[in-house]
């Protein structure tokens, strides 16, 4: 199997590299490489790795900037997107594309369903699932896979900014009123290749397993921190509102993805997302940069 991986430097595609199958052809390509924004970088690089797998890992994923640069969110989520499912169906290749719960408007108290109504709160979401229609529409046996609170050991992400903040500061507010699931990347690429193996079309979710909040993920983070030596010490994690912390973009409140009938049809069941945590942060201790 040939695969062409965009988005090659963020936190899914890095570790999409790191666990891809021995015996696939893999062909890795980050921003500076390709920008999907540039449609003939895009049909360029078809053309020339002639995948039979496209996983498009890039994004335009900066919720809260999205909602005062919507054009680009919408070029690099949609737009693009569309370009490559067009692509795609003119020459037979399979395609997987990451999404998110931010399709969702949180507003809901069960675990969202495939098929439940989507409302999307801002921009970021609103391209993304104007990006989910596109992938479907241009090609209808893709693959859509939205997945939330992705964090590794590469790149941005709340896992690192918290370890950052609790290093400098006795105590850190974190907000108790959304309620989602983190997801270490390494399995959820896991099941990305998983899913490319079995041949998965439509919509699926996939998180880790279990629920939390902003806060109880925090208080995770500073406990198993201290406990491998990250930390110097444990710090305080104050709940605060979502209203203590107004941000330009507004998030969903509960945003739980139902993973059941994703797990079936791959045969795979995370562990509970703090066991994935702990075994993230092994991996993150060891590195030198850490």
């Amino acid at each position: 199997m040939k695969v062409l991986i965009t988005g090659a430097g963020g936190q899914v595609g890095c570790e999409l590299l790191a666990c891809a199958p021995a015996a696939w052809q893999i062909s890795a390509r980050n921003h500076a490489e390709l920008d999907l924004a540039n449609p003939a970088q895009l049909a360029a690089a078809i053309e020339g790795e002639q995948p039979q797998l496209v996983i498009n890992a890039a994004g335009y994923t900066l919720v809260d900037r999205a909602e005062t640069e919507p054009e680009l969110a919408q070029e690099v989520n949609a737009e693009a997107p569309a370009r490559l499912a067009e692509l795609c169906g003119r020459d037979g290749i399979k395609l997987i594309h990451i999404s998110t719960d931010f399709v969702f408007d949180g507003r809901g108290c069960r675990p969202y369903q495939t098929g439940d109504p989507t409302n999307p709160l801002g921009q970021y979401g609103a391209s993304k699932l104007a990006g989910e229609h596109a992938v479907l529409d241009g090609l209808p046996g893709a693959l859509v896979l939205r997945t939330a609170w992705v964090y590794s050991v590469h790149g941005s992400n709340f896992v690192k900014t918290m370890l950052r903040s609790m290093a400098q500061h006795d105590a850190v507010r974190v907000v108790c009123d959304q309620i989602g699931t983190p997801t270490w990347a390494r399995a959820l690429a896991q099941a990305i290749w998983r899913a490319a193996e079995r041949n998965l079309s439509g919509i699926h979710h996939w998180t880790d397993a279990g629920v939390a909040s902003w806060y109880d993920f925090a208080v995770a983070i500073a406990e198993e921190g201290r406990t491998l030596g990250l930390l110097e010490q444990l710090p305080t994690v104050e709940p605060i509102s979502s209203s203590d912390y107004p941000t330009p973009a507004q998030r969903p409140h509960f945003a739980v993805l139902d993973k059941q009938e994703t797990w079936r049809a791959l045969e795979l069941q995370p562990p509970h997302w703090r066991v994935q945590l702990r075994t993230m942060l092994r991996d993150f201790k060891d590195r030198p940069d850490a």
